[in-house]
């Protein structure tokens, strides 16, 4: 449940953009001076994490668009269409880059890592920053995850793709400048320039298993998911009242991060039906005023129930 108003994500979308900004300045000067693969899958990897976070800043101010006769319930779910778009450049212009890139390398050594401290300063630097960047992803977690959910099934059920991105992107940055950094030091150590190679490839590996949980996730939202089960909870609390007899059906489905439709049949007592309109309208105003943070379009009618519905 995500019961507070929020920017679903964008705080930590415009800090992971400044820290990328910075990172791959520094991570391209230390490419051009050292000729190491993890560097340049590193500095790959930070543009193509500019280019994510450009790409969601088009996607939030997109989605804001008020409604028209073509997009009656707005533009709400053109995030998930962006955050695909992420998903796919992150696989292809990040992943599969920098696994063809580390294997030209790897299987046709002559390669060599110099200046190696200046690498390491710059991944440590680089690894600084990220890490500070991921502190504001988690902090966003923490602020929309209300129902203090473990991380992994939060991840799962948030309709934030924003913040699922961000997430996803920081914790590849931090881990793959750590192999970066290991890659980096045996090779210095051992003289093998195999080591430095070999880490750009696992970061490729990382970053295309990262964006193929990610376009999995979106394109689950970009379908059409239900309300979290906490949320479909509370509605079904505002059906639960003397007048009606019966929930006969409902159906939930995001139009956004906090956008949502409702749509439900009910069937209401005999000695109330004269009321149904009041009834509605207050089960209405109950549902909105349980979940605050989202704009909700319900459409709710009457029936009668009667068996295999």
């Amino acid at each position: 449940m995500e019961q507070k108003q929020h920017q679903g994500g964008m705080v930590s979308v415009l800090a992971a953009l400044a820290a990328n900004i910075l990172v791959a300045a520094s991570k391209f000067v230390g490419y051009a001076l050292s000729g190491s693969a993890a560097m340049l899958n590193e500095s790959i990897h930070s543009i193509v994490d500019c280019g994510n976070q450009i790409l969601l800043l088009v996607g939030n101010r997109q989605a804001g668009k008020e409604a028209s006769s073509q997009h009656p319930f707005g533009q709400a779910r053109a995030k998930y269409f962006y955050s695909m778009v992420v998903a796919m450049a992150l696989f292809f212009a990040g992943g599969a880059l920098g696994i063809m890139e580390a294997s030209e390398k790897l299987f046709h050594p002559g390669h060599s890592v110099e200046n190696t401290w200046l690498v390491m300063g710059i991944l440590g630097f680089g690894l600084i920053v990220e890490s500070a960047s991921l502190r504001v992803a988690f902090r966003e977690i923490r602020e929309l995850n209300a129902a203090r959910l473990p991380l992994y099934r939060f991840l799962r059920e948030s309709r934030h793709s924003e913040i699922l991105i961000i997430f996803a992107e920081d914790t590849c940055a931090v881990i793959g400048l750590l192999l970066a950094i290991g890659g980096t030091a045996m090779s210095h150590i051992t003289g093998n320039p195999f080591y430095d190679a070999f880490s750009g490839l696992l970061i490729g590996i990382l970053l295309c298993l990262a964006a193929l949980f990610l376009a999995r996730e979106f394109y689950s939202l970009l379908i059409g998911e239900s309300a979290t089960e906490g949320d479909l909870a509370i509605i079904r609390r505002a059906f639960g009242r003397e007048e009606v007899g019966r929930l006969i059906n409902m159906k939930t489905v995001h139009l956004g991060p906090t956008d949502l439709l409702l749509t439900a049949k009910i069937d209401i007592k005999t000695p109330f039906e004269s009321q149904s309109a009041d009834i509605i309208n207050d089960i209405e105003r109950n549902v909105r005023a349980a979940l605050p943070a989202y704009k909700i379009f319900i459409y709710i009618e009457t029936d009668r129930y009667r068996e295999n519905y």
